[in-house]
């Protein structure tokens, strides 16, 4: 039985069966990296040997008549969060020997589900990018096609996961970290509801792991079915005990529905900033109809819609503000000489960016108002509709671009150029607000690539996305192996 690729649920009907071992699975793991992974660079930090260890101690308590929700269960973990005795670098070579002494709160709730870690993913430099490379570990390849990358930030993620290296993987979102790599790869991941899963030990090097709530990012699961990530994210969420206390309990609201008939869908498949690929589209489309096959209620148009150009530039701005707390001051008040000089008139997300980068206290108050009045919308939206589906990126999986800086790339969409970071407005439609989104995979392009959608949800109503892509899966099939 080869057991690489089946679904963490048949792992662990298996290993309480008595069909496999942990022991079992994680050797047949370990030589399946050993021998494919050299084509893809998904594991960037292997722990083999305290795998295999983790694995004797899952057997020894199941003979015991424990059981855990991930018992004996081989998983891979980002590479941006702290694992005890291994390196955390966020890909920046100054910080290549960095090695925390804790776990982040992630991987000790992996650990304490009785997962077997078999080690780290690779990410791109500070998380900052819709590939995955650094210096330290190099490019992670698409398994689907060794020339594309595999998506960013969880690039290693997906890309593991889609090889059969373990049957889980946690990552992080912020400008769809989780979602671009799962669309890339052919895989499923959930960006969880802003502040529903704790991110404390995520954090760049060397930065202490404090319990601080993020604005914007968010850490999730990524599996290789829907049910998966139910499964891993019951056991990610729930409140920080530093911040919370231990006795906090938190309980998701049922999925609105348990089947596509009852669901009421929006179906967004146009951005007014960027185009949508012709891949892209189909792969969206094909939700629509087996949605609307099924009995579903599919609308294109609503009017409660946030406007999806004012929410672009706020979650721009917003995000940018973020990442330059960061900068060194020469480099701050050159943005600043940067912003004053931008027209009033230049309404483009790279100006939107900039003055992101700059905003003053005042200003970034003013935008937070902005966010909460799109909040207000979406829960408007919310009470008419269950799920919005619309496209993850404008494109499958792009070939390996490592020239110059991100501001100066391009993602060529059906043969024309447009500015390379302007495809995260998909992204940050779910990510300003803060709403629940999965991502799953729906078929092919032409050329034979993956192709993913979002299902968008409302606020901390996560079952809801995720039961659809369960439906959707039965429907329309999920993850293939990549040959």
């Amino acid at each position: 039985m080869q057991w690489n690729l089946q679904s963490a649920e048949e792992l662990a009907v298996a290993l309480r069966a008595g069909a496999v071992t942990s022991v079992e699975l994680t050797d047949e793991a370990i030589a399946r990296i050993e021998r494919d992974d050299k084509a893809i660079n998904a594991i960037c930090v292997p722990d083999f040997d305290r795998a295999r260890a983790a694995a004797r101690h899952a057997d020894r308590a199941r003979a015991r008549g424990e059981d855990r929700p991930l018992l004996g269960i081989p998983v891979t973990v980002k590479e941006s969060y702290d694992m005890a005795g291994l390196p955390t670098t966020w890909g920046i070579a100054q910080h290549a020997n960095y090695v925390p002494t804790e776990d982040a709160v992630q991987v000790s709730r992996l650990k304490a589900a009785g997962a077997v870690v078999l080690g780290k993913t690779n990410v791109p430099v500070m998380l900052r990018d819709i590939q995955t490379f650094n210096d330290i570990y190099g490019t992670t390849n698409n398994p689907w096609d060794h020339s594309r990358t595999s998506g960013g930030s969880s690039g290693g993620s997906a890309a593991a996961l889609a090889s059969g290296f373990g049957a889980l993987s946690i990552g992080s979102d912020l400008a769809g970290s989780l979602r671009t790599p799962a669309h890339f790869c052919g895989i499923y991941a959930h960006k969880p509801s802003l502040g529903l899963a704790p991110t404390r030990g995520m954090v760049p090097p060397p930065t202490p792991a404090l319990p601080i709530d993020l604005d914007l990012a968010v850490v999730g699961p990524m599996a290789r079915t829907a049910r998966d990530l139910t499964l891993l994210l019951d056991v990610m969420a729930g409140p920080d005990p530093l911040t919370h206390g231990v006795a906090y309990d938190l309980a998701l609201p049922p999925a609105r529905h348990r089947r596509l008939a009852d669901f009421r869908v929006l179906i967004i498949e146009d951005h007014p900033l960027i185009p949508t690929g012709s891949a892209v589209r189909a792969g969206v489309n094909r939700v629509a109809d087996a949605l609307a096959d099924a009995g579903a209620r599919v609308e294109r148009h609503s009017p409660l819609l946030p406007d999806p150009t004012e929410a672009a530039t706020v979650y721009m701005q917003l995000m940018l503000s973020n990442a330059a707390t960061s900068l060194p001051a020469d480099v701050y008040e050159q943005l600043r000489t940067r912003a004053a000089a931008l027209s009033v008139d230049d309404r483009s997300l790279d100006a939107a960016r900039v003055r992101g980068m700059v905003l003053s206290h005042r200003d970034w108050v003013e935008t937070n108002n902005r966010r909460e009045l799109h909040r207000q919308g979406w829960r408007r939206l919310f009470a008419e509709f269950d799920a919005v589906v619309c496209p993850i990126t404008p494109t499958p999986a792009f070939p390996h671009d490592h020239n110059g800086s991100l501001e100066n790339r391009h993602i060529d969409i059906d043969g024309v150029e447009y500015p390379y970071f302007d495809q995260l407005v998909w992204a940050g439609m779910a990510t300003m607000p803060g709403l629940p989104a999965t991502a799953i995979p729906t078929g092919r392009s032409p050329e034979g690539l993956p192709v993913g959608v979002q299902l968008i949800g409302p606020m901390f109503e996560d079952r809801t996305p995720l039961r659809l892509a369960e439906l959707l899966e039965e429907k329309i099939g999920g993850f293939q192996a990549p040959h």
